[in-house]
């Protein structure tokens, strides 16, 4: 499970889904039955798939084109964090602004699902990471690689101005439009801000789409960039999945897993997600995958 499932269920997107309907923005589970004709996919194979919603559905219809085949040597629970949380920061790093050894990056929101894949992934990548998180939070952002700083008490600003006065490379932001105008404060010329994730209402994509366009009118040498797995070739989502598969495969890569609810308890998942105390990932099991895992 993710954000955007509790995003969905309370309604704070700019065109939230009509009622009634069922939450889950990815899954991965076993091919029950094809339709004519799917050469794609056979009965039983192991899948994954982006589904935005039904996830939490005993039995879901989709395309095989959009389905991804999952190496069955891989831990199923962790393999599904792969499917958007891990995917979106290898795509960003990667095809966005293709990131290089020694470039200096700032997280936001560096603690989630997606934080801690940009840090495990920008570990990868020899980067230099400053990761924005609750004091709480920092002795697990430090094993990560990254040099925290507590949005609490600390103006990131500041402490990057002093940090890094040459300023960063990248900042990537998907904790809302209000670190706009600050993370290109941090930024140096030539540096670029992305934008994950989407605003909180209708009235706030607008005015986050004002402020964007400005910016990218703006002469200052700066680029802001934005980015929603909704606008990619699933072909290239399909071969990023690929290479993640690999990495978790030969241990490069290791999900942080929070906790692992079976698929009755989906409320209570929610509740732990949204008390804000989550370090990583959320996973909701189906009852075969318990047995499995017990």
């Amino acid at each position: 499970m993710c954000q955007d499932d509790i995003a969905a269920r309370i309604g704070n997107r700019p065109t939230p889904p009509r009622l009634p309907f069922v939450p889950g923005y990815t899954i991965l589970g076993v091919v029950d039955a094809i339709g004519e004709g799917n050469i794609k996919v056979a009965v039983g194979d192991r899948v994954a798939a982006l589904t935005a919603l039904g996830g939490y559905s005993e039995y879901i219809y989709l395309s095989g084109e959009r389905l991804v085949h999952v190496p069955v040597t891989i831990d199923p629970a962790e393999a599904v964090t792969l499917i958007l949380n891990y995917v979106v920061a290898y795509q960003v790093l990667h095809r966005l602004v293709q990131v290089k050894a020694g470039d200096r990056v700032l997280i936001i929101g560096a603690s989630g699902g997606v934080g801690t894949a940009f840090l495990q992934l920008g570990k990868l990548a020899n980067l230099t990471m400053y990761g924005m998180a609750s004091k709480s939070k920092h002795s697990a952002l430090t094993k990560l690689g990254a040099i925290p700083i507590d949005y609490h008490t600390q103006d990131f600003v500041d402490v990057i101005h002093r940090s890094e006065p040459d300023g960063l490379d990248f900042v990537f932001n998907g904790m809302g439009e209000d670190y706009l105008r600050r993370g290109l404060a941090v930024l140096m010329r030539g540096g670029t801000f992305v934008q994950y994730g989407a605003p909180q209402s209708f009235l706030r994509l607008i005015s986050f789409l004002a402020q964007f366009i400005m910016f990218k009118l703006l002469p200052n040498g700066k680029a802001v960039e934005g980015y929603g797995t909704h606008r990619v070739d699933y072909r290239l989502l399909t071969e990023d999945w690929i290479e993640l598969f690999k990495l978790l495969e030969e241990g490069k890569i290791k999900p942080v897993i929070a906790g692992k609810f079976p698929m009755l308890e989906a409320a209570k998942a929610n509740e732990m997600l949204e008390s804000g105390k989550v370090i990583g990932n959320i996973v909701l099991l189906a009852p075969e995958i318990l047995l499995k895992s017990t």
